[in-house]
């Protein structure tokens, strides 16, 4: 924690001038202090932001072995990190210090703030982003335990999931670290119950789904399911937070749901460098990231561990049925649930997900494969930006792919760093054959050019392969194509059958006025973030003219 909180401690804590606090004091009230006061408790949500006037307050992270300090705040200091914008409970204690004054600010103010003062808004929207990094990099501390085994395949989709929604949270590897063990104890559990969450320090969670671990941390806002939305966004992917942001600035009501935590296959990217504006480059969590708070900032809602399970496209409003029991309900719609990558013919495949065997390649599963060697299934960009990230320790990768090279499929900045990284092996004309081990994976097959088969004692496999559209859940709601993309526009071919308007369907808008598709879950995208984010933008302003209709 302290390296984070002290090599970007001026900007995670920077002061306010007399003259800014003067600004914000018509959004807030002053509030008089006492000391020992709690301002606000860890895990409160709808907490109010805190701008120091006079006095001092100690900022700390409880746990269940007590208070860790973070900061101590003085005049012309404030309060809160991202949880603070969005109303949800928070990972810290606010305590008085020192008696004075505070300047209280509660959420919708705070929104009102950073929508309409651009110069304090930078400022608390670089600190609220920093201070949660701060949280989630110090990896000790708090009040949110994961207790598992790094050999558990839901051990890491719980790491995943809140890894990849910045939720701040403790792993104790029942493997490696004895506190796990002590930690088992402590809350009377077994390892036949592994893995565990324990939420806020009291609330004990044995092998819980993605949506119970939300739902206990207090990770989605309470939104009123009855209200009729501008529009609802499925999916929190490049396209449909591209949609939420643009949407949600220009005033419409947004809600966004999504099935696992935003960024969708792009938030599993180690680095995407060919996206504009970024000539570095740029994680896809931290990308989808950025996304979020700015769909947040503008006042999108959205629902994290929810899927759409059905669409009643045959009256108005919309109807969505969730997978909490929720129907939620609004004016237009758009698809934008993505696609999945394909999974590879082995009958056995299944048991080594998440013990050998990933759809993603980021830091969670880079510090699984230590040094062992790895191999990549895939020739497209999000294959050989993995290839590339996890040769990084000097591990041997082993890409492989069905074709007979790159240039087809990949963008030639990733085929030119692969020809020119020693420790990457590129497989031409090769499929894998054969996965096996005792309880996780140990050894891989593969069959080359010729029909020679090879096996090599490698145990873990990263696959990304081609796309399959997460459109079940629309029940034939609107036309797809014949790999199950959905069909919109120009692809429609004029009026298509049963279209009930004199004029033909808009560029991105599916059999169903009102319903619309954006980024790789439409027939025809073009299967890259700008193209996605590209195409959420366009939406918007398509469903400004259908709403004016």
């Amino acid at each position: 924690m302290a390296n984070l909180f002290e090599t970007r401690r001026e900007q995670m804590f920077p002061k306010l001038t007399a003259e800014q606090i003067a600004r914000l004091k018509p959004h807030g009230r002053i509030i008089r202090t006492t000391t020992g006061q709690v301002l606000s408790e860890a895990g409160q949500g709808h907490r109010d932001m805190q701008v120091v006037l006079s006095g001092s307050l100690e900022v700390t992270r409880p746990g269940i072995e007590g208070e860790t300090p973070i900061t101590v705040e003085m005049p012309g200091d404030f309060t809160g990190e991202m949880s603070t914008l969005r109303g949800l409970g928070g990972f810290t204690r606010v305590r008085v210090a020192e008696a004075g004054e505070v300047l209280a600010i509660s959420e919708s103010q705070l929104r009102t703030i950073v929508q309409t003062d651009s110069e304090i808004m930078e400022i608390f929207m670089r600190a609220f982003i920093l201070r949660r990094m701060g949280l989630v990099a110090a990896e000790q501390g708090g009040d949110v335990i994961l207790v598992g085994s790094t050999n558990s395949s839901g051990t890491l989709r719980l790491v995943q999931f809140l890894t990849r929604n910045t939720y701040p949270f403790v792993l104790k590897d029942l493997d490696t670290d004895e506190d796990a063990r002590h930690c088992l104890a402590r809350f009377n559990l077994q390892s036949g119950d592994l893995p565990v969450v324990v939420c806020r320090g009291e609330v004990v969670l044995k092998n819980p789904s993605n949506a119970e671990v939300a739902a206990c941390l207090g990770m989605n806002p309470q939104f009123d399911a009855q209200r009729i939305r501008d529009v609802i966004v499925i999916g929190a992917g490049p396209a449909g937070l591209a949609a939420a942001v643009y949407a949600a600035s220009e005033g419409l009501d947004v809600l966004v749901i999504e099935t696992v935590a935003p960024g969708g296959q792009a938030g599993s990217s180690s680095k995407i460098e060919n996206y504009l504006g970024f000539p570095t480059g740029i994680s896809g969590l931290a990308l989808a990231g950025r996304a979020l708070v700015q769909a947040q900032k503008f006042g999108a809602e959205v629902a994290i561990a929810t899927s759409a399970l059905r669409l009643v496209c045959d009256e108005m409003p919309f109807q969505i049925g969730l997978s909490d029991s929720q129907t939620v309900r609004g004016r237009t719609v758009i698809i934008a649930s993505g696609a999945e990558y394909r999974k590879i013919d082995l009958d056995n495949l299944a048991d080594y997900m998440g013990l050998g065997v990933y759809y993603a390649a980021t830091a969670v599963e880079r510090k699984l494969c230590g040094e062992d060697d790895v191999i990549v299934v895939g020739g497209g960009n999000s294959a050989g930006q993995a290839a590339v990230y996890l040769s990084g320790n000097g591990r041997r990768v082993h890409l492989v792919v069905r074709s007979d090279g790159l240039a087809a499929s990949m963008s030639r900045y990733l085929i030119r760093r692969i020809e020119e990284t020693p420790n990457i092996t590129l497989h031409v004309k090769t499929e894998i054959t054969r996965i096996e081990g005792k309880g996780r994976l140990e050894r891989v097959s593969w069959r080359g050019p010729g029909g020679k088969t090879e096996t090599h004692d490698i145990r873990h496999v990263f696959l990304m392969t081609g796309a399959i559209p997460n459109t079940e859940w629309l029940q034939g709601c609107v036309a797809l194509d014949d790999k199950g993309f959905v069909r919109t526009g120009p692809d429609l071919h004029g009026n298509p059958a049963g279209w009930p308007l004199s004029r033909p369907p808009l560029h991105l808008e599916t059999t169903i006025p009102g319903i619309f598709a954006v980024g790789d879950v439409r027939c025809g995208s073009a299967k890259r973030v700008a193209a996605a984010v590209g195409e959420g933008s366009v939406c918007v302003q398509l469903i400004h003219r259908l709403l004016s209709e």
